[in-house]
């Protein structure tokens, strides 16, 4: 099955990287104390729980973690993960992702703490940090009179993942209105990159499966509209999703991409009678069968023994592959998948 995704990773040897069962065992560092950066404010913790940073709410503990606030803590904490050979792993909201029970190795980074908004009413461009969440943006700027972020409000991630994902709905999407995106590659340096640098498909982008970090984007919209047209508008955007798709339960949105323009996921799924259909504490949405949903006692792995038994259905059914749009984090072969 085609489920496998591999997080950003700092270039080590596979001689040098440490295993995660060593590192449980405290080597080749300790997990007793959080540690903080040099010359900064930002704390390596050990051990913390990720569960409640997805909007799955499930798996496991990152090995350590680190939600820098600005720039130059985040520079630090890649240069702490590459110091100490461990794979990085970059998490935004957490609303597009499924981590393991077994949790992560290495060093987690959240980017929800990046944050900042500047309106330049000359240019008509807003500049966004990465952990800034979509729908604020998609409010902000309706209220100001800005059009082009109207599609947004219902998107459950960050400006960051936004990016990488080339997120969309309501027919707009990121590559729209995006001028260029800053990058943090490992090695400390930056680069300014461009939709056309991107290489934008539908949710997909060519900073997916790379260990480069989106630190702002800076997008083109439209000053000078009506602020309450605009946000009765975005409203209204808002009130369609959450009447046709279920947001009472915890879920990462749309699980799968819909293989074509004439096939829908969700009806795929549908019409293969696989509405309401549970495993452990994972179920298949009644609403919309695009939805995985914790039912309130879900694993990861019941989740992700639902996504594959949806993708062999849909298979069997119609001889199409259902390709997930959810990331899935961290090690589940134990699954004997």
């Amino acid at each position: 099955m085609t489920l496998s995704y591999d997080p950003p990773k700092v270039a080590i040897s596979s001689k040098t990287r440490p295993s995660f069962e060593s590192l449980k065992r405290g080597a080749p560092l300790s997990l007793a104390q959080p540690i903080r950066l040099a010359g900064t404010d930002c704390l390596i913790k050990p051990q913390v729980p990720l569960a409640s940073l997805t909007s799955f709410r499930v798996g496991g503990p990152a090995q350590w973690y680190a939600a820098p606030k600005h720039f130059a803590e985040l520079q630090a904490s890649f240069e702490w993960a590459q110091a100490n050979a461990l794979p990085l792993t970059l998490l935004g909201a957490g609303s597009n992702l499924l981590i393991s029970d077994r949790g992560l190795p290495g060093l987690v980074i959240s980017t929800r703490r990046l944050r900042q908004y500047q309106f330049d009413a000359e240019s008509g461009q807003v500049t966004v940090g990465a952990g800034d969440p979509l729908p604020r943006l998609a409010w902000l700027a309706a209220e100001r009179g800005w059009q082009g972020m109207e599609w947004a409000v219902g998107i459950p991630g960050t400006v960051g993942g936004a990016v990488v994902m080339n997120a969309g709905a309501h027919g707009g999407c990121t590559a729209d209105v995006l001028v260029n995106a800053h990058v943090l590659l490992p090695d400390g340096t930056t680069q300014i990159l461009t939709p056309q640098d991107l290489c934008y498909r539908y949710r997909t982008s060519a900073l997916q499966g790379k260990n480069w970090l989106v630190t702002q984007a800076t997008f083109q919209l439209q000053p000078g509209f009506d602020p309450v047209a605009l946000t009765n508008l975005t409203s209204q955007h808002l009130n369609q999703r959450r009447t046709t798709q279920p947001y009472h339960l915890p879920s990462c949105g749309s699980v799968f991409r819909n293989p074509n323009e004439q096939h829908k996921a969700g009806w795929l799924i549908e019409q293969a009678g696989l509405k309401g259909y549970k495993i452990g504490g994972a179920q298949i949405a009644e609403r919309h069968a695009n939805f995985i949903l914790n039912c309130g006692n879900a694993l990861a792995s019941d989740i992700f023994r639902l996504i594959d038994h949806v993708q062999q259905q849909v298979e069997q059914h119609w001889s199409l592959h259902l390709e997930p749009e959810v990331k899935v984090l961290g090690d589940f072969q134990a699954l004997g998948t």
